[in-house]
């Protein structure tokens, strides 16, 4: 469909300052270029269910937004599942100085990352086609997000061992998904569960962010018997 670019970098910049976030002029034009881009290839390739302008700014660009407030002080991201580059492509566009690497199984949505990063001039953006498990980095990354990718079991067991020594998981999600966080492994633990107010989306959001569970003999030492 045909997109008003004008009105969209506009409700762009009103959904950027409800987040409380503050992105310059090349990064706003960045992130409307990237809608036009997602709209062109979907037409093709059918990277996401959203055809509508307005809808995948709401639905993908802001929801991605939401996440980049927790992440901002990470050195090197991964998005697992990424699909159309959500929200690793937003992240790297937010955040520069982040080194965002992407994986996801299939090769034209990869395809596609790879040419959007290209035609938005991102130089801090590399791109993997497989298996998140697949991957051979180990402890590469102190952060590891995704959007929904899996459940939370599957999601810290397939990537766990691309995530640092004190690296997090970040799982982005609609309503807080207790019987995932009950099926967790005992080795992983829920650091936070932050709600996440995205502008426009009428929908309920939260963060759930997960680290590895401190030792037993740790946690005694912190909370000795009286």
């Amino acid at each position: 469909m045909q997109m008003d670019g004008t009105a969209l970098k506009t409700r762009l910049e009103s959904g950027v300052k409800q987040l409380g976030m503050v992105l310059d002029e090349s990064k706003i034009n960045q992130l409307v270029k990237y809608v036009f881009l997602l709209g062109k290839w979907n037409r093709v390739y059918n990277l996401t269910a959203i055809r509508d302008a307005n809808l995948m700014l709401t639905h993908h660009l802001l929801d991605s937004l939401s996440v980049v407030p927790w992440v901002s002080g990470c050195s090197r991201i991964l998005d697992a599942g990424s699909g159309g580059g959500l929200p690793g492509l937003v992240i790297a566009i937010a955040c520069p100085d982040i080194m965002v690497e992407m994986v996801d199984t299939v090769s034209k949505k990869t395809a596609f990352i790879r040419q959007a990063a290209i035609e938005l001039g991102l130089k801090n953006v590399k791109v993997h086609t497989g298996r998140v498990e697949a991957l051979p980095m180990t402890g590469a990354f102190d952060a590891i997000v995704s959007r929904a990718f899996s459940s939370l079991a599957d999601f810290v067991a397939l990537s766990s061992h691309l995530l640092a020594e004190k690296g997090r998981f970040y799982a982005m999600k609609g309503l807080i998904p207790e019987d995932e966080i009950s099926n967790l492994d005992r080795q992983w633990a829920i650091a936070e569960i932050v709600p996440l107010a995205v502008p426009g989306l009428n929908a309920q959001r939260h963060l759930v962010v997960i680290e590895k569970s401190k030792p037993a003999s740790t946690m005694e030492a912190n909370h000795p018997e009286q």
